[in-house]
């Protein structure tokens, strides 16, 4: 089949559908209200990430000649222009919903978003008492002079841009908001109603005591937001001068080339013409906003009302007969164990860690990390196995996107405590999540490992949906060990019997276990696929798809974010049916069932179906073997595939509409999942 023929979403406008759905779930009023302004957070969050790597590629990709526009298929100049048209679309809706529906809401619960101008005596006392105590000398206004160029504009922080008018005169000033102060601030009740401002207000109210030196009538200032360019060109090679190259690279990432500018629809348009023509930004860059950026800090926003303004918290499930209170290695040696997190706890895994770190008859601990919590358990674990003589073998990928920094310091920490760090490997990312534990019974090694879709980190643990398998299984193991063998020799893992393992393995065994789908379904036997994803991008993969369309095959697909095929298109994918669940917590499981005939198979995996993550990542699939969580896997998807709650079609119109089934019945994943765990033993 002809790739450029076949119907494609862009990726781009596939990813900004998706993050319209986070602004839907900020909208839809069955969601308690703090937890809508979470959203609101993360929809700001994920935009910014958009334009300083996404964006930021166009923006190369744009100064192509037409010749190699040809070749990427598409303008990325109109794609930009697209591009903008979407997000000021979605900023609108942003606002509105803040402004006139969340705040108001808010004032319902008598909780008040007081402004600068909405302050009495009282609380405007107490506002200019906090801001001479705590914030007036983390403040350093820079004067503008018009001859000269702007002070470079730190990354995705927020400024104000002051203008001081005396009579016709004027002068012009820039105030960064410094990260360390809080945003929320409560203020005293009276009568039982909660007041909070944010720190931008409480410095608008006390711009007279930063320009007191300079005589004025007036004072204006207007909230901005730059967002640069985060990608980084680096040298591939790993090794120690590598870590240092990258150091010096993530300082670059606070000076790229400015991608966006957001900035307060009430700025006169001379004060915005000064600071377009100073920055350099073009039109495309430019996005109106209101008067508060850095939305993201509003994932804190504090519940001083009703327990109910949230969604209540549910006590992690424990897994049957895992026990804290027993050995898991030796559990984990007469059966294999499922822990899907959130839903139960991530203590198992670092359980796991900790008691491989003091057991005597284990020799070696082999561990992939991508990303950490701030205070990883997780490391502690490895550098106390160290400490008591274990082989502790570590690769800390240190191109862990917006990580990078943080791995590094990790790995320092690792290394300086005995740890065999490992960097990488040269133009690979290490994206799998795999722990080996290696231990002396009966004067032969025995493997126990854990395999996860998810990364390992306590933090984000207890808000992304993954599965982690813990096993003894050979079949797994003895891969296993071939994987660390390859990555402490800086190569990439090939051959392997069971595990499907990216770059090498896993595009030819996808397309050969699709391949026996399609021939079981010429020949009439069973042909399906149900498969769960971050993202569907590859355009080799979506042909595939769509030819197992046409072959008959049955194809169910679940892809919380970015989805390329379309779905329902005849002669291409009249037998596919795409969703996206977007929930309390992040979707980010990878499972694949195939029918096999009859004789179903299931992986889980760390990989999307993405180009970079078939072809330019170390990714591990891995089968689940055990009948029991071949089962528990399979009726979490199926309560997945029933949601009419939270669930979104996926089409060419990019509409995000509802699912809704026939059933009056209403069903939640996220919800009968977990009662689906509680109940099931």
């Amino acid at each position: 089949m002809d790739i450029k023929r076949i119907p494609l979403i862009n990726r781009e406008i596939s990813w900004l559908y998706f993050n319209d759905r986070v602004l839907q779930e900020a909208a839809d009023p069955t969601v308690p209200l703090i937890d809508r302004i979470k959203f609101l957070a993360i929809f700001s969050s994920n935009l910014d990430e958009f334009y300083r790597v996404r964006v930021a590629t166009l923006s190369r990709l744009a100064s192509l000649n037409e010749k190699a526009k040809e070749v990427l298929g598409y303008n990325p100049k109109k794609l930009l222009n697209q591009i903008k048209n979407l997000v000021v679309k979605q900023e609108k809706k942003f606002n509105n919903l803040y402004e006139n529906i969340i705040v108001k809401q808010l004032a319902e619960e008598k909780i008040f978003i007081l402004n600068d101008k909405q302050l009495n005596v009282t609380r405007g006392a107490f506002v200019k008492n906090y801001f001479r105590e705590n914030i007036l000398a983390t403040l350093v206004p820079i004067m503008l002079n018009t001859g000269e160029p702007l002070p470079e504009l730190r990354d995705r922080g927020i400024y104000f841009f002051v203008r001081l008018i005396q009579g016709k005169k004027s002068k012009l000033a820039l105030i960064e908001i410094p990260d360390s102060l809080p945003r929320f601030i409560a203020l005293p009740q009276t009568n039982d109603l909660k007041f909070i401002i944010l720190v931008d207000d409480i410095i608008r109210y006390s711009l007279e005591d930063i320009f007191f030196i300079f005589e004025h009538d007036t004072i204006e200032a207007y909230s901005i937001q730059l967002t640069r360019d985060a990608e980084l060109d680096l040298d591939k090679e790993v090794s120690d001068k590598f870590v240092d190259l990258l150091s010096k690279s993530l300082l670059k990432r606070k000076k790229g080339k400015p991608m966006r500018l957001l900035y307060d629809t009430e700025m006169p348009m001379d004060m915005l013409a000064f600071l377009v023509t100073k920055m350099g930004v073009n039109a495309e860059s430019l996005i109106p906003g209101n008067r508060y950026h850095n939305f993201k800090d509003f994932i804190v926003f504090p519940n001083v009302g009703r327990p109910e303004l949230e969604y209540p918290r549910y006590d992690s499930l424990p897994v049957p007969e895992l026990s804290f209170g027993k050995s898991l290695i030796s559990l984990i040696a007469k059966k294999d164990f499922l822990v899907s997190t959130p839903y139960q706890s991530f203590d198992y895994i670092i359980h796991f860690l900790r008691e491989a770190a003091i057991d005597p008859k284990v020799k070696e601990i082999s561990v992939t990390l991508y990303r950490l919590a701030k205070n990883s358990r997780v490391v502690h674990a490895l550098i106390n196995a160290a400490k008591n003589g274990k082989k502790v073998n570590c690769l800390v990928e240190l191109k862990a996107r917006f990580d990078e920094q943080a791995n590094i310091t990790w790995s320092r920490r690792l290394a300086e405590e005995g740890v065999n760090v490992i960097y990488g490997i040269s133009g690979y990312k290490v994206h799998s999540k795999i722990i080996l534990v290696s231990r002396l019974e009966k004067n032969r090694i025995v493997n126990y490992a854990c395999l996860s879709t998810g990364n390992f980190n306590e933090k984000t643990a207890t808000i992304y949906a993954d599965h982690s398998l813990l096993t003894m299984d050979k079949r797994i193991t003895d891969d296993m060990v071939q994987v660390f063998k390859a990555l402490t020799k800086n190569t990439v893992p090939s051959g392997l019997k069971n595990l499907i393992v990216s770059p090498i393995d896993s595009r030819p065994a996808y397309f050969k276990l699709i391949d026996t789908e399609m021939k079981n379904a010429k020949a009439g036997k069973p042909a399906y696929m149900i498969l769960k994803m971050n993202s569907l991008a590859d355009e080799q993969m979506i042909s595939k798809l769509y030819a197992a369309s046409n072959a008959g095959v049955k194809i169910k697909l679940i892809v919380r974010g970015m989805c390329c095929l379309v779905a329902g298109v005849k002669n291409h994918s009249e037998n596919i049916e795409v969703i996206s669940i977007v929930d309390k917590y992040l979707e980010h499981a990878r499972v694949h069932i195939f029918a096999n005939g009859g004789k179903e198979l299931i992986y889980l995996t760390s990989a999307d179906f993405l180009s970079r993550n078939l072809d330019s990542r170390v990714e591990v699939g891995f089968p689940i073997y055990d009948e029991r969580l071949r089962t528990e896997i399979r009726d979490i998807i199926d309560i997945q595939l029933q949601d009419n709650t939270k669930a979104r079609e996926i089409n060419g119109q990019n509409n995000n509409k509802y699912v809704k089934s026939k059933e009056k019945i209403p069903y939640r994943a996220q919800i009968d999942i977990y009662n689906y765990l509680k109940y099931k033993n």
